[in-house]
């Protein structure tokens, strides 16, 4: 008895100290990822970014970024131009000789000729430095398209973005146009049983019906082709896999015309082009007028043109130096000089011509991109007003439909305004944000 006490103690004790030494808690095997955890996740697509985006895939836009990159590298050329240019020449040449100073080749200074020269070469003339101010101008022209082709941009991304949001927004006032459609059908056929309505009121319904759910399929079918063209505008690779920040309750205010003239009259970039191009064509001008004058060229060189590769050879002296200035003055061109000067000149009238129309234009699309952006953003409350009013139109007339007051046709024609009213309302804004940015390449951002 005595045995059995001290064993049952002893196995106590051992279950204790193992209790004590293991783990309170067994490890648990961390869980795994879901399945779809490892896709991607759809990019949420703002305004911005979609603006962003198109800049870097657009071919036009990027077009015009490369004409305004070249016209700069040519503004860097035609300085060099007029800057000396330094050149370093080594060579050799050998003659046959025939006990002559020269050599069997008279034109050779003798049988071993070593050349290792460095020079200087500059050309001084009016010219010149027409052709640079000629690139300066061409340059700013350049750099006033793309500033046109940008906003164009932005213009179109802005069209296509919000055209993609109401085609959104066409799908749910679709999709709740077919279940106010389903309850009319539900209601009718009920009111038919109790022999509170006549047959050809469920009949109205289910038409009414039919023709809401041809409505939400023609919705989806646009919604696809509205961002199938939105991808392709602001992604390189194709794909359709993306989400569109909805921002049309937000719309930006318009600034007064004052502001908005101010704007234009600093940021018109088509008044840009014009007064670059005016400015180019008297460039050319010049240019074509330099034909006339003379230029002076003058070449230095430094180094040896010896019998010997060295600087000094059998006592004598090899480096040296050596230079030479050449006047050139044109003195008869059969006409041709003269001849580039007169389509210059013609060129620079058409310029002149073509600046004042676009000043008169500007200021007319000013006048009528803003008043477009104003009566956009004043009917906005008004659409608004319109598709509150249809809703409680709608509701008011089921009411009075369900209590024999008024027919189907009532009802079908109050949900017809409704869903007519609701994408009025969506278009209106997307309007009115379009109404903006076609102001907005006028005046820039504002």
């Amino acid at each position: 008895m005595k045995a059995g006490f001290v064993f049952l103690a002893a196995l106590a004790w051992c279950v204790s100290v193992l209790t004590q030494t293991m783990p309170q808690t067994l490890p648990q095997t961390p869980p795994s990822a879901p399945a779809g955890a490892a896709a991607s996740q759809r990019p949420s697509i703002t305004l911005q970014d979609a603006i962003q985006r198109a800049k870097l895939d657009s071919a036009e836009f990027r077009a015009a970024l490369t004409a305004a990159g070249l016209a700069r590298e040519d503004v860097v050329q035609a300085r060099a131009a007029l800057l000396p240019g330094i050149n370093y020449t080594t060579g050799a040449i050998r003659t046959e000789p025939n006990q002559t100073p020269s050599g069997r080749f008279i034109s050779s200074n003798g049988p071993n000729e070593y050349i290792s020269q460095g020079s200087a070469q500059e050309t001084i003339g009016f010219t010149g430095l027409a052709d640079y101010r000629r690139s300066h101008a061409a340059a700013a022209l350049a750099k006033a398209k793309a500033e046109i082709a940008a906003r164009g941009l932005v213009a179109t991304v802005v069209q296509d973005f919000y055209g993609a949001i109401v085609a959104q927004r066409s799908i749910a006032n679709a999709e709740a146009a077919a279940g106010e459609a389903r309850r009319f059908v539900q209601l009718s056929e009920q009111l038919e049983k109790g022999g509170e309505v006549a047959h050809a009121d469920a009949i109205k319904a289910r038409l009414q019906a039919n023709d809401r759910e041809l409505d939400l399929q023609n919705a989806r079918l646009a919604e696809e082709n509205a961002r199938l063209s939105l991808a392709v505008l602001i992604f390189p690779a194709f794909t359709q896999d993306f989400e569109l920040v909805d921002d049309l309750r937000f719309p930006p205010p318009l600034p007064a015309f004052p502001e908005a003239e101010k704007l234009a009259a600093q940021n018109n970039p088509e008044i840009a082009v014009a007064l670059a191009a005016t400015a180019a064509a008297a460039r050319e001008v010049d240019v074509a007028r330099g034909g006339h004058l003379p230029s002076l060229t003058f070449a230095y060189f430094y180094g040896i043109d010896a019998p010997d590769y060295a600087t000094r050879s059998d006592g004598v002296r090899n480096l040296g130096y050596q230079y030479s200035a050449t006047l050139q003055l044109p003195v008869f061109s059969w006409g041709a000089t003269q001849s580039k000067v007169r389509q210059a000149e013609l060129q620079e009238k058409q310029a002149k011509v073509e600046l004042s129309a676009a000043q008169r234009q500007a200021l007319a699309n000013l006048r009528i991109f803003y008043a477009e952006a104003a009566a956009r953003k004043d009917q906005i409350d008004t659409l608004r007003q319109s598709a509150d009013l249809a809703a409680e139109s709608l509701r008011l007339t089921n009411l009075r439909y369900r209590a024999g007051e008024a027919g189907a046709l009532e009802v079908v024609d109050a949900q017809n305004a409704l869903a007519l009213a609701r994408n009025n309302f969506d278009d209106g804004e997307a309007r009115y944000r379009v109404a903006l940015a076609n102001l907005q390449t006028l005046t820039g951002a504002f």
